[in-house]
């Protein structure tokens, strides 16, 4: 393959081979042009869930959702639903089903239950999952409930704060494994001890894997987002493939497009971005060259100040963003302040449809200029000091989630995109090198759906 052609931006050369910021080998997905069929056709669809869904780590929530032994959260995916609970062994997962007919036990999305009841024949589960206790239990024949018919146990897993689960019968993967990044990545953010600080599941009218894709690439910037232009380096991307799909895209921030051609002038943009590290653009007296580096040493001097040991990042990880792909359907964009959780989940029954289910988490700090970025879109009046968890926001396609002015142009587009590859005249996606990280992501997809 000739390496001219292959974008090689490397955020920082000098990085030893063993940091978190070193550049990976680049891997050779080949050339092949995508097909499109995944995107529309139900059987597809069938597939996914038999192969896909059913047998991979899925992450179900936070830890910071499950402060004391009985919280619980329920993770709905498809036709199932799990409960994600904490108890005196620590975070289990069950089916959210009674044993004894079937009914769903809990509907409400969070809450705290020591003992589970049925909401049918008031059957009774402890903590743990055991059966507590059958009504009317001497009406069965003890061949019947011998074997003390408890919740049915999902596998679960906790990292960095992270809570994961996987339907699949007979032994998991292990967990570190599975994820393909490596040690000591996501746990540097310390996402354990983050709060959630907003949380909103909204539909989108594209197939899941159209949400994933747009997120994957920094191409778009240009085109949709045409207002990041003076503040992120959207042509110096560094990309990172790891095993099992996952992957990754440092975007430098705090610094303009290499599309404009004005690279000195401190713009609304980059001043914005000075504030929120806790400088006064007023008196900022450098160009717009400076703006990273000087972002990069003024979160180092709040870390002294308030003791946030930020000596556990590269510089780069003060200033950009560390978007990391989880394979199936997640991308976390990492910032030692916060992190936003993003999810593509797939509609129940409508291939052309999924919830873009995310989470802002940020980590508790006393400082007046203390704040996520503002690509997150958090509103104005949002508590960022996680005392008390917010309900889940819900928003259905009709309605606009008021995510910030950048996901909203995602949510404008992506139907236009699903629409759009229904046409006769569009054969199946070519991707080019900016695009990488989509055709890592298919292939281990299609590895996945073809595995006995």
């Amino acid at each position: 393959m000739n390496a001219d052609v292959i974008p090689v931006a490397i955020i920082n050369p000098d990085a030893s081979a063993d940091s978190l910021e070193a550049k990976q080998p680049y891997i050779d997905n080949g050339v092949e042009r995508a097909g499109k069929e995944g995107y529309f056709s139900r059987e597809y669809m069938h597939k996914e869930w038999d192969r896909l869904w059913t047998r991979s780590w899925l992450i179900a929530g936070v830890t910071a959702d499950l402060e004391k032994v009985g919280d619980y959260f329920l993770f709905n995916i498809g036709d199932e639903s799990i409960i994600v609970k904490q108890t005196e062994e620590g975070v289990r997962a069950f089916y959210n089903v009674c044993s004894h007919r079937g009914s769903r036990l809990l509907s409400e999305e969070r809450g705290h239950r020591k003992v589970i009841v049925c909401p049918f024949h008031s059957w009774s589960f402890n903590n743990d999952g055991s059966l507590r206790r059958i009504t009317d239990e001497e009406t069965f024949r003890p061949e019947v409930v011998a074997h003390r018919p408890g919740l049915k146990a999902v596998h679960c897993e906790v990292l960095a704060g992270i809570i994961f689960i996987n339907m699949c019968e007979g032994d998991a993967p292990p967990l570190a494994e599975a994820i393909g990044l490596p040690e000591g990545y996501l746990e540097a953010y310390r996402i354990d001890r983050m709060r959630v600080v907003r949380h909103v599941r909204s539909e989108w009218g594209a197939n899941w894997k159209v949400g994933v894709e747009a997120f994957y690439e920094s191409y778009h910037l240009h085109a949709v987002h045409p207002e990041t232009r003076g503040v992120m380096g959207d042509l110096n991307v560094q990309y990172d493939l790891y095993p099992n799909g996952a992957s990754r895209m440092i975007v430098p921030l705090g610094q303009p497009s290499p599309r404009i051609a004005d690279q000195s002038t401190v713009n609304e943009g980059l001043k914005a971005m000075l504030k929120d590290a806790g400088i006064d653009p007023t008196g900022f007296d450098g160009t717009a060259a400076d703006v990273r580096r000087t972002i990069q040493q003024a979160k180092r001097e709040r870390s002294e100040r308030l003791g946030l040991e930020y000596e556990r990042f590269a510089d780069g990880q003060l200033s950009d963003s560390w978007a990391t792909g989880i394979f199936p359907n997640v991308q976390i964009g990492c910032h030692p302040e916060a992190v936003f959780l993003m999810r593509f989940i797939p509609h129940e029954t409508d291939p052309e449809r999924f919830y873009y289910d995310t989470m802002t988490l940020m980590l508790p700090a006393e400082d007046p200029d203390y704040c996520p970025p503002d690509w997150m879109g958090l509103p104005e009046s949002t508590d960022v000091t996680g005392a008390v968890r917010p309900a889940t926001e819900h928003y259905t396609l009709e309605e606009d989630p008021q995510l910030g002015l950048v996901l909203s142009q995602d949510a404008s587009l992506l139907p236009v995109v699903q629409q759009g590859m229904r046409s006769r005249g569009f054969e199946g996606q070519l991707w080019g090198e900016q695009e990488q990280r989509l055709r890592h992501f298919h292939v281990e997809l299609e590895r996945r759906l073809v595995a006995p």
